[in-house]
């Protein structure tokens, strides 16, 4: 096995342009209304709303590019953490040993860990929690097909 997660966004590059054009727009008709009012500050705080809409949109753009990548293999199960400036590893476990837990109730199961000897590591955060339920069942049988691979003859 070896599967890519990714967070999920939904606003593209033009969509964003697009998002913050109409912002702007909108922002700049509400300034010269209030400043034909005399509330000449106003239009200071729309423009630092508009600021801070899109360092939040660049954040989660940024976030977007983490990626998390989850190998198994007949000898270890590896959680590598992507990024545009390089990948680490954050998980290496024997396949023989490493458990797939899901803390919280079947349907409800709020986080997927992959567990060894006390040591337990969250995995697969960035799906639904009927995406992290589907994905523990493909681990569990990644890991349960990859012991089977290290002991066959």
């Amino acid at each position: 096995m070896d599967a890519v997660i990714t967070p999920h966004r939904s606003l593209s590059q033009r969509g964003f342009i697009a998002l913050i054009v109409a912002l702007t727009l909108i922002n700049c008709i509400t300034a010269g209304v209030f400043i034909a009012l005399g509330a000449a500050p106003v239009p200071a705080f729309l423009g630092l709303d508009l600021v801070a809409v899109i360092v939040a949109l660049m954040a989660s753009n940024r976030a977007a590019q983490h990626k998390e990548r989850v190998q198994v293999t007949a000898a270890e199960v590896r959680v590598l953490l992507e990024t545009p400036s390089g990948s680490e590893t954050v998980w290496t476990s024997p396949t023989a040993f490493t458990r797939v837990n899901l803390v919280g109730e079947a349907e409800d199961a709020d986080d997927l860990r992959l567990a060894l000897s006390g040591r337990e590591q969250p995995v697969a955060r960035a799906l639904s929690r009927s995406e992290r339920l589907d994905f523990a069942q493909a681990l569990d049988q990644a890991i349960m097909r990859a012991r089977g691979e290290r002991f066959a003859v």
